[in-house]
C-alpha cells in the first residue's frame, strides 16, 4: 500500500495512491489523492518565532502541532496546521475539521472522511461510512478514529459507531447494543479512552449518561447515569487517575470529579451560578476549569480565569487571566488559547509540575491582553466656529467591555475636559462640546488628548493612548480667554472687577454666561471710565482701558487667560472726555480704535496704531453736536458696510445709528428706537451668539438684555432675554 509520507520542512509534492480497503460487509472502495504534508525540523522555536494569528481559534492540537480555523471572509471557515518545532504552517484543503485532539486532521469530503496524520512519519488516507445510510452524525474524533451517531428505526434512538484504518484496513464497529441512547457527543479522550455522553428516553424523562468507549474496540462502558448536566453544553475531562465533567444544579455550575476507580465523585468544584464553565483537563493532581471568552465579557468574573484547583488538598492557581478554547493531546498536554497579562495573547502549554505553569509557546503579534487604542479620527484643526463649536472625535479600540476615560488638556493653561463612555459601542465616538469640565468655552491653542481604557471585566492592564490637535476660531475682540466667546467686564460699588465669560453658542435659544463667575481683581474703582478696547496690540484677545481721576489713560494688555498684564501708561490729558466707545476698527485697517466726546460735545477720532504701548495716533477731529447723547458705543460692523458703526442714546432714550464709512467719519444718523433709558450701560459686545455678526448687551435696572445683530442697518438688533446679570441691575457701576 502506497502512503503520502512527510518530507521535509516544507509542503511536499502530492502523491497518488490506491488503497484497497476492507470495510465492514466487504465493501471496496477507492482512497482519494494521499495528502501531502510537512515534516519536523532538528530543533524547537520560541514563541516569538511561533505566530497564532489573530482572528484563528484553536480547533486540536497534538504532540506535533496545532489546528486553527478562522472565517475565510466567504461564509466559511479556512484551516490551518501550525508545527511546534519550526513555527511551519500548512493550509488543510477543507473548511471543517473535527477536534482529534491529536496530531490526526479529521475533515470531511462527501460521505468520505479523510484522516491527515501530521507527525513526522504520518500518513494520510480515510474512512467512508458501509451500509449506515445517510441519516448519521458525527459524535466526534478521537485521534484518527472516529464516531459516529446512526438512527435504530427499531428502538427509535441512536446507535454509535466507531470507524477507524488499521495498517490500511477499515475497521467499522458498532459499539453500542441497543438502540436506545441518542444524541451522542465524544468529548475527551485519554491515550486508550473517549469518554461520551448521550441521553436516553425514561419512563419519567431524558436521562443523561455518561460513558467510556474503549479505541481499542468493544462495547461502550456506561458508567454513570442521571447525571445533572446540560447536554447542550457539557464538558468532561479524562486522566489515567480522574474523570470530571460539569454539570447544572438548581441553575449553578459545577465541576464533579471522581477517581476512576471509584464509581462516585469525591469532589465538585463551584462554577457560579449561572455561568457557563468548562472543565479543561488533569495536571497531574490538578483539575483545570474556568469560564471561557472572558476577554469579551462586559462584567467581572473571578472564574474567567483559567484556573488549577489541586484535586487533594483544595490549593488554587491562576494559570491565565482568561481563555478562549482548549486541547488535550495524547500524551495528556493541555493546549489552551488565551492570555496573560505579562505575555500577551496566544497559545499556552500548560507544564505539569509541584504547581502547573502556562508557558507561551505561539504568541499572537500585536495583541494584548490589555485592550489598546488601534487608531483615532481625531482632527488635526478643530474649529470651534463651525458644527455649533461640537467636534466629533472616535477611536477603534481592540475590544469595547472597557471604561473608557478621556481626557482632553489644554497645553498652555492645563484646563481640561473629561469624560467617561462605559462600554462605548465600535467605534467609541465622543462628540466635544467645546467646553472644558468647568462649563467654560474651551481656550484656543494646543491641546492633548488622553485615553485610559479600564477593562469592566478586570482582565488586563488598563491600556493607555494620547494624541495632539489644536483648537482654532476667528478672533473676538471682546474675548480675553481667547476661547472665542464674547467676555463682559463688571466693576461692582466696592471697585472688584468681575469677568462673565459668554458661552459661545446660545443655551436654550439665550445667550447664556459660564459658572462661576470669575474675579479679576479689587482697586478698579481708580478709574472714573473703563472700557473695553479690543485687541490694541495685535494679539488674539481683548485688552481694557482705565481713565483715573487724575485724567491719565492706562491700557491692560489681555494675557488670554482671563486675566491682564500690569498697565501700561498710555497718556495724561484724557480728562476732558466724558465718554469713551472703543473696541471697534473704525478706518477699516484692522486695528481697534477709539472716539471720544468732550463736554463741549466734540467727536474725536483716535487711530489705532496695533501697539500695546502707544496704541492710539494722534486725534481727528470728526465734529460737533455730540453732547446730546449720554452713551456712546462702538458696536463694530452691525449693518455689513465697510467699517465699524457706533450707537448712541439720548436723553429721551432714543437710541441712533452711525453707519461707519471707513474712513473714520460716519453717515447721517438713522434712528433705531425708543425706550433705551432705562438701561444705565450699553456694551459693543461683538459676536455673542456665534452668528458671525456683532451683537449689544443692555444693562440697567430694567434687567439686562442682548440685542442680536441682523446685519440690516435700517432694523440691526432683535431684542433676547439672557441669564447674564439675572437680578443685579443695580449691582455694578460700569459693564464693559
Amino acid at each position: 500500500m502506497n502512503h503520502a509520507h512527510i518530507r521535509g520542512r516544507r509542503l511536499a509534492v502530492a502523491v497518488t495512491a490506491v488503497l484497497a480497503v476492507s470495510a465492514v460487509g466487504g465493501t471496496l472502495v477507492t482512497a482519494p489523492a494521499a495528502v501531502a504534508a510537512v515534516a519536523a525540523p532538528a530543533a524547537p522555536l520560541d514563541a516569538q518565532d511561533i505566530t497564532f494569528p489573530a482572528g484563528e481559534k484553536l480547533v486540536s492540537a497534538g504532540t506535533a502541532g496545532f489546528l486553527t480555523s478562522k472565517d475565510d471572509g466567504a461564509g466559511g471557515s479556512a484551516l490551518t496546521w501550525t508545527y511546534f518545532d519550526d513555527g511551519v504552517t500548512w493550509p488543510v484543503p477543507s473548511s471543517v475539521a473535527y477536534q482529534s485532539r491529536s496530531d490526526t486532521i479529521v475533515t470531511r469530503d462527501g460521505y468520505r472522511f479523510i484522516l491527515r496524520d501530521m507527525s513526522g512519519n504520518g500518513v494520510s488516507t480515510y474512512v467512508e461510512p458501509v451500509g449506515l445510510g445517510a441519516g448519521y452524525k458525527v459524535a466526534g474524533a478521537a485521534g484518527s478514529t472516529l464516531f459516529l451517531s446512526v438512527p435504530n428505526p427499531t428502538y427509535g434512538g441512536e446507535d454509535l459507531y466507531r470507524l477507524t484504518r488499521v495498517n490500511g484496513v477499515q475497521q467499522q464497529e458498532k459499539i453500542t447494543p441497543f438502540g436506545r441512547g441518542r444524541d451522542y457527543k465524544v468529548l475527551s479522550h485519554s491515550l486508550t479512552s473517549v469518554v461520551v455522553v448521550y441521553t436516553e428516553d425514561g419512563s419519567t424523562g431524558p436521562m443523561y449518561r455518561r460513558a467510556l468507549a474503549d479505541l481499542g474496540g468493544g462495547f461502550l462502558k456506561e458508567e454513570r447515569a442521571l447525571l445533572a448536566f446540560d447536554p447542550a453544553t457539557v464538558t468532561t475531562a479524562i486522566s489515567p487517575s480522574y474523570i470530571a465533567w460539569t454539570e447544572y444544579v438548581d441553575g449553578a455550575a459545577r465541576v464533579a470529579i471522581e477517581k476512576r476507580s471509584e464509581y462516585a465523585p469525591f469532589k465538585r468544584v463551584s462554577l457560579g451560578a449561572g455561568s457557563k464553565g468548562v472543565v479543561v483537563g488533569f495536571s497531574g493532581d490538578w483539575v483545570l476549569y474556568g469560564v471561557p471568552d472572558g476577554l469579551t465579557a462586559p462584567t467581572a468574573n473571578p472564574l474567567h480565569a483559567l484556573t488549577a484547583q489541586n484535586v487533594l488538598t483544595s490549593e488554587t492557581v491562576t494559570l491565565l487571566d482568561h481563555f478562549t478554547s482548549t486541547s488535550t493531546a495524547p500524551d495528556g498536554s493541555i493546549y489552551v488559547q488565551g492570555g496573560k497579562s505579562t505575555d500577551g495573547e496566544g497559545l499556552f502549554k500548560i507544564t505539569e509540575g509541584d504547581h502547573p505553569t502556562a508557558s507561551l509557546i505561539a504568541g499572537t503579534p500585536g495583541a494584548s491582553t490589555a485592550p489598546t487604542v488601534l487608531g483615532s479620527t481625531v482632527p488635526g484643526v478643530a474649529d470651534l466656529d463651525r458644527n455649533g463649536g461640537q467636534v466629533a472625535m472616535e477611536w477603534q479600540l481592540s475590544r469595547y467591555n472597557v471604561n473608557m476615560d478621556v481626557t482632553l488638556r489644554h497645553t498652555a493653561t492645563g484646563k481640561t475636559y473629561t469624560k467617561r463612555l462605559t462600554r462605548p459601542a465600535a467605534p467609541a465616538r465622543l462628540t466635544w462640546d467645546g467646553l472644558t469640565s468647568d462649563g467654560f468655552s474651551a481656550p484656543n491653542g494646543d491641546y492633548t488628548w488622553n485615553v485610559t481604557l479600564t477593562p469592566t471585566n478586570a482582565i488586563g492592564y488598563p491600556g493607555y493612548a494620547s494624541g495632539a490637535f489644536k483648537v482654532t476660531r476667528k478672533a473676538n475682540p471682546h474675548d480675553y480667554s481667547d476661547n472665542g466667546s464674547a467676555d463682559l467686564l463688571a466693576r461692582d460699588a466696592s471697585g472688584v472687577l468681575w469677568r462673565d465669560d459668554l458661552l459661545d453658542w446660545p443655551v436654550g435659544g439665550q445667550v447664556t454666561p459660564a459658572k462661576p463667575r470669575v474675579k479679576i481683581g479689587s482697586g478698579w474703582n481708580t478709574y472714573n471710565l473703563i472700557e473695553a478696547a479690543g485687541n490694541n496690540g495685535g494679539s488674539a484677545v481683548g485688552d481694557v482701558l482705565g481713565r483715573d481721576t487724575a485724567g491719565v489713560l492706562w491700557n491692560y494688555p489681555g494675557k488670554g487667560d482671563g486675566t491682564f498684564g500690569t498697565r501700561i501708561k498710555v497718556g495724561p490729558g484724557w480728562g476732558v472726555y466724558n465718554k469713551l466707545a472703543g473696541g471697534s476698527d473704525l478706518n477699516g485697517d484692522g486695528k481697534a480704535d477709539l472716539v471720544a466726546t468732550d463736554a463741549s460735545g466734540l467727536l474725536w477720532f483716535y487711530k489705532g496704531t496695533g501697539s500695546s504701548t502707544v496704541p492710539y495716533a494722534g486725534r481727528v477731529k470728526i465734529g460737533p453736536g455730540w453732547g446730546v447723547y449720554n452713551q456712546l458705543t462702538a458696536v463694530g460692523n452691525i449693518a455689513g458696510g465697510v467699517a465699524g458703526d457706533l450707537v448712541a442714546r439720548d436723553a429721551a432714550g432714543v437710541l441712533w445709528l452711525y453707519l461707519g464709512k471707513g474712513d473714520g467719519t460716519f453717515a447721517a444718523r438713522t434712528k433705531i428706537g425708543t425706550g433705551w433709558g432705562g438701561y444705565s450701560q450699553l456694551v459693543g459686545a461683538g459676536d455673542t451668539n456665534n452668528d458671525g455678526r456683532p451683537d449689544l448687551v443692555a444693562y440697567g435696572s430694567a434687567g439686562t438684555h442682548v440685542f442680536l445683530g441682523t446685519g440690516s442697518w435700517s432694523a440691526p438688533f432683535t431684542k433676547t432675554t439672557t441669564s447674564l446679570y439675572a437680578g443685579e441691575g443695580t449691582k455694578f457701576t460700569s459693564v464693559s
